[in-house]
């Protein structure tokens, strides 16, 4: 409270209307900054050149006229001290509403562990962590893929399965992991992630070791299980996310794999604007997403609006709902207002949903499975299965940074001015 009162003294204290000035100034320049950015993903040729001058101009401009009217300093305190008060802020909601983990139980020792692993996931980290000698040392069967031909994983696994393996596990990229996962959910039988892929979303989001996926196997002789919850769309098992829309659509695309960012921005104004592509409209339980550019559907929400961006988490993976992310933006207009008004913006919507049915006007819809480019009959369905996955994972792992509830400034006022309950003593919590 005492720097969010201290960034709006710093504005009053501006000489004359210097707070003012800086205000509108840099509101101005976000919302140009954003504008300039639509232009240069959504048109070609000329006004694409002019966004681009726009995104490096406007910020520039900003700094310029804040240091001509010798506003400067002014400005820098107050924006420091409304970081400070945001931070401090995102701290007291944790700690005013620390939101519980998922809770493993103990698991048994497995006799017939098997494991899938692909020698070129990852950059080839199957073979520069060893896990192929690792996991065989630890009394587990490893089946090393071939590459060189396409292999239907999760039949691999339903022979492993039927020739006694009592756990299944992937080194390998996330659509693997589904593959297998869907397998081990059907028997009931526990799955072991191994972190050999080159994201590895569902590996982050179940705490575990990105950097040394060789510590993903403790869990055969000091582990415990989680049960987490499988999305479905389509009919088919996903961990992480189904991608429908602007996305989808560019992975379809052959010369995606070998230029991601040229393919993405020759693609991006035909499909924005809606010369190319097909109508997309979805009902996620009882509200409906109308003519949709991109929508994000995830096994279980993303911690806010950051779903779109590579950073997201999920904190919790089994709360037995879908994540949705819906983005309309049809104008610079609108990418201004989502620069500046977030979550809150018209042409975003964040919801959980157990259900959503996403239709078009094409009897085919192209969707991004957990990275992989499929194209469904429309229309396609998407669920949750609740707690379908055991996930055997090591008792001691990094973990993942648990993120806090959204920010409630009418909360943390209250907490400022209130004197919080005693909490039981540390003696008296159960273990």
């Amino acid at each position: 409270m005492a720097c969010a009162l201290g960034a709006v003294a710093a504005l009053v204290a501006a000489s004359g209307p210097g707070g003012l000035f800086i205000l509108v100034v840099g509101v101005v320049g976000s919302a140009l900054t954003a504008a300039g950015s639509w232009w240069v993903v959504s048109h070609h040729g000329v006004v694409r050149t002019a966004g681009a001058v726009l995104v490096v101009a406007s910020p520039m401009a900003v700094v310029a006229l804040y240091a001509r009217a010798d506003l400067w300093p002014a400005a820098m305190v107050a924006v420091a001290l409304a970081g400070v008060a945001v931070l401090c802020a995102r701290s007291a909601m944790r700690r005013l509403r620390r939101p519980d983990g998922m809770r493993g139980v103990t698991a048994e020792l497995r006799r017939h562990p098997v494991l899938i692993m692909n020698p070129k996931s990852g950059g080839g980290k199957v073979g520069r962590f060893g896990l192929v000698e690792k996991a065989e040392a630890l009394g587990a069967r490893v089946v090393l893929l071939d590459t060189s031909v396409p292999t239907d994983v999760a039949a691999l696994a339903r022979r492993a399965v039927a020739e006694g393996a009592d756990l299944l596990g992937v080194a390998g990229g996330d659509g693997t992991q589904a593959a297998v996962a869907e397998v081990a959910a059907a028997h009931d039988l526990p799955f072991l992630v191994i972190s050999a892929g080159t994201r590895n979303h569902f590996a982050m989001d179940l705490g575990l070791d990105r950097e040394d996926p060789a510590r993903c196997l403790d869990a055969l002789t000091d582990g415990e299980e989680l049960r987490v919850d499988l999305g479905v769309v389509g009919g088919r098992a996903f961990v992480n996310t189904a991608s429908f829309g602007v996305y989808a659509q560019i992975v379809q695309r052959p010369e995606y794999r070998d230029a991601k960012a040229g393919s993405a921005l020759g693609a991006l104004p035909d499909l924005l604007l809606g010369y190319s592509g097909h109508r997309l409209d979805a009902r996620a339980d009882d509200t409906r997403l109308e003519a949709q550019q991109a929508l994000l559907v995830s096994n279980n929400p993303y911690a806010g609006s950051e779903a779109v961006a590579a950073g997201g988490r999920r904190p919790r993976l089994d709360l037995g709902v879908l994540g949705v992310v819906g983005i309309r933006v049809t104008s610079a207009a609108q990418a201004a207002e989502l620069a500046l008004r977030g979550a809150r913006a018209t042409g975003l919507q964040v919801l959980a949903c157990r259900h959503i049915t996403v239709g078009s006007d094409t009897d085919r819809i192209p969707v991004a499975v957990d990275g992989e480019a499929l194209v469904l009959p429309a229309p396609v369905s998407c669920e949750i299965r609740p707690q379908a996955l055991r996930v055997l994972v090591p008792r001691h792992r990094p973990g993942t940074p648990a993120a806090g509830p959204p920010t409630d400034w009418r909360a943390i006022v209250a907490l400022a001015f209130t004197r919080p309950r005693p909490g039981p003593a540390s003696g008296d919590r159960a273990g």
